[in-house]
C-alpha cells in the first residue's frame, strides 16, 4: 500500500493571533496531557481543502476509485485486509486473492460496526484512505515481531494509507491521521496506536503504508517500544469525544 512521507521541514513558530475563547480555555485546561480534543462527526482541513469521512457503503465507489488509481497496485492486491488475516487464508475456487481480499472489505463496510477505514476528499474526489480499529480486528498483529501488543491494554490501531500519485505530498496522510484521531475519540478509544516507519534515508513512496514517525511525532504520539530500528511504536492518549 501506498502513502506519502510527510515532510521534515522546520514548522515556523506560533504567529499572534486572537487568543481563545475561556469556554475554550477551560475545555483545554480539562483534557489530560498529551489527550487529542474532542472532534466533529467528520474532520476538516482548513488549510488543505480536504474533509474526512467513514467508508460506508455507499462510499465504496470511492475507496474503488483510490485503489485502482496509479501509484495503488499493492492496495489493488491487498484492499487493506492482510492485517485483518493470519495464518493459512484459503481462497475459493474462482477467486483471486485481490478479489477474495475486495469482498473482505466490502463486507466490513457493509457490516460497519465500526466502519474499517476513512476516506479523505478534495472537493468530490477522492484522495486518500486510511485503515484502523480496534486492535483486536487486526490479526496478525498478535503474531508480529515487530507490531505484538505492548501490554494488555486496550488500543485501537492505525495500519495504513493508500494516496494515489498525483495527490501525494499534499498533505493528505497528515489530514487522514487528524482524522483518524478524531474517528477513534468518537468511538471511544483511550489509546491510539501505530506501527510508522522510521529511516533516516527517506524510502520510496510505495513502501510507506504505515506512515512516517515524523508525521505521528507532529500529531502528539510518543514511542513505547521499537522491537526492530527502524520501525517503533507510537502511542496517543485520546480523549472520548461525542459520539
Amino acid at each position: 500500500m501506498a502513502t506519502r512521507k510527510s515532510s521534515s521541514k522546520p514548522q515556523p513558530g506560533p504567529q499572534p493571533g486572537p487568543q481563545p475563547r475561556p469556554a475554550a480555555r477551560k475545555a483545554a485546561a480539562s483534557r489530560p496531557a498529551g489527550a487529542a480534543p474532542r472532534s466533529p462527526s467528520h474532520s476538516t482541513s482548513a488549510a488543505s481543502g480536504l474533509v474526512v469521512h467513514p467508508l460506508t457503503p455507499a462510499r465504496w465507489p470511492d475507496v474503488e476509485a483510490l485503489f485502482n488509481a496509479k501509484g495503488c497496485s499493492m492496495a489493488r492486491g491487498c484492499w487493506c485486509m492482510a492485517y485483518r488475516q493470519s495464518g493459512h487464508v484459503t481462497v475459493p475456487a474462482g477467486q483471486s486473492m485481490s478479489d477474495f481480499n475486495r469482498n473482505g472489505l466490502r463486507a466490513l463496510t457493509e457490516a460497519g460496526q465500526p466502519p474499517p477505514g476513512l476516506i479523505a476528499y478534495r472537493g468530490k474526489e477522492p484522495v486518500g484512505w486510511v485503515s484502523l480499529g480496534p486492535r483486536e480486528q487486526f490479526a496478525r498483529l498478535a503474531r508480529s515481531p515487530v507490531m505484538g501488543p505492548v501490554d494488555d491494554r486496550p488500543v485501537w490501531s492505525i495500519i495504513c494509507f493508500v494516496v494515489p500519485t498525483a495527490h501525494r505530498h499534499q498533505g493528505v496522510a497528515h489530514t487522514l491521521l487528524q482524522g483518524a484521531i478524531e474517528f477513534a475519540a468518537r468511538h471511544r478509544a483511550r489509546l491510539l496506536e501505530a506501527y510508522p516507519v522510521d529511516k533516516a534515508v527517506r524510502g520510496a513512496d510505495a513502501w510507506m503504508w504505515f506512515g512516517a514517525k515524523s508525521m505521528y511525532d507532529r500529531a502528539g504520539f510518543t514511542e513505547v517500544a521499537r522491537r526492530k530500528p527502524e520501525r517503533p511504536v507510537v502511542r496517543l492518549v485520546v480523549e472520548p469525544g461525542p459520539t
